[in-house]
């Protein structure tokens, strides 16, 4: 008779928010570690970030969802350190084979070919230039970007060829930046979205472990917007009886520090992060667990997640209407709710390489 298996102890995953390393939904078998009787006073050392390197061809991904307000973006990274309980993105760590739990918040992949690669596909004949979104799957700015340093030489690209760029991350790394962004953003080339789940830090340290406390983020709202950069605060993701109560608190904080505009998406559990999610409740948060679920599945019409699009980021049902009015009515009164103008793509230019033949006009 096999033994259960053993789960993996707090001890060894400290600063993660995933409990467990659910399988790869594509792999034809499992494994499971179980106590065969020897070693059982044992101590594993902690679970540490692992970090592999890749050579793309390509570095511009490209979509047509209709409900997203871009048609093509850059992930410097694949996995992020960051470890959000809630990320969508977690699912996609299993196209490479890994699992969406641990594994994606400490098996990393980095792309240190990527600036070339994107100044390869920029110089292409025939490029159109469009809003190139980063970081909406993974965190450019997660903590192994200031050793690796990948987005920082996207950034060099996109502003030597003067192209738009829209950011949305947690990190406050971005600060290193303003040197880049803030010339750009002078000439409308650039915006940044920060998101605030909440302002309690202990549910913070919980949710998002390795993401920066959420007075620091908003500091760095500050400094953004004092170098002239246009920033979006996100209350992103909404968690209905967890975060909700913090919605206009959030803005308020956000407009304080200097955002021009807000935006918010409520939660959503693709594939593998429901599970994951549901298991990170009963630990932190048992108290409220079944009620906070019960809530996400009214968001999405009684499933944990409903992917139709137009419905997945804003939810269904009278929550969500309730919620979507209280938003409004807050950015409203505190004057988020304006249109900011698109980024320009008319200062887009291809800069001579190093023997090129200059143009006589």
């Amino acid at each position: 008779m096999q033994d259960a298996p053993i789960p993996i102890p707090a001890e060894r995953r400290r600063g993660r928010a995933a409990v467990d390393n659910p399988a790869v939904r594509f792999d034809r078998f499992t494994t499971e570690a179980v106590d065969d009787g020897w070693g059982r006073d044992e101590e594993l050392p902690p679970i540490r970030t692992e970090v592999s390197v890749e050579r793309p061809r390509k570095i511009i991904t490209r979509n047509t969802s209709p409900d997203i307000g871009f048609d093509r973006s850059i992930n410097p990274y694949r996995g992020c350190e960051h470890g959000c309980i809630y990320c969508f993105a977690r699912p996609s760590h299993a196209f490479l084979g890994l699992s969406p739990g641990l594994d994606f918040e400490t098996k990393l992949i980095a792309r240190p070919d990527a600036p070339r690669v994107l100044e390869d596909e920029l110089r292409a004949r025939g490029y159109v230039p469009q809003t190139i979104a980063i970081g909406t799957n993974t965190d450019p700015y997660q903590p192994i970007e200031g050793e690796r340093r990948v987005m920082r030489g996207v950034l060099e690209v996109l502003a030597a060829h003067r192209h738009p760029v829209s950011i949305v991350t947690k990190g406050t790394l971005i600060e290193r930046d303003i040197d880049l962004l803030a010339p750009m953003a002078a000439e409308g080339l650039v915006r940044v979205g920060i998101s605030v789940t909440t302002l309690d830090p202990r549910v913070s340290r919980a949710m998002e472990p390795r993401v920066p406390a959420p007075a620091r983020r908003l500091a760095a709202i500050r400094r953004l917007s004092e170098a002239g950069i246009p920033v979006r605060v996100m209350v992103s993701p909404v968690v209905p009886a967890l975060t909700d109560h913090e919605t206009e608190t959030i803005l308020a904080a956000g407009r304080d520090a200097g955002a021009v505009v807000a935006s918010a998406i409520v939660l959503r559990l693709p594939r593998e992060v429901a599970d994951l999610f549901r298991d990170w409740l009963e630990e932190h948060f048992p108290d409220r667990a079944k009620r906070i679920m019960g809530r996400v599945r009214e968001l999405h019409g009684g499933r944990d997640y409903d992917p139709e699009w137009g419905k997945r980021m804003t939810g269904q049902g009278e929550w969500a209407r309730l919620f979507r009015h209280r938003f409004e009515i807050a950015c409203r009164r505190l004057g988020l709710d304006r249109k900011l103008p698109p980024l320009r793509c008319d200062l887009f230019r291809v800069p001579p390489r190093a023997g090129d033949q200059l143009s006589l006009f």
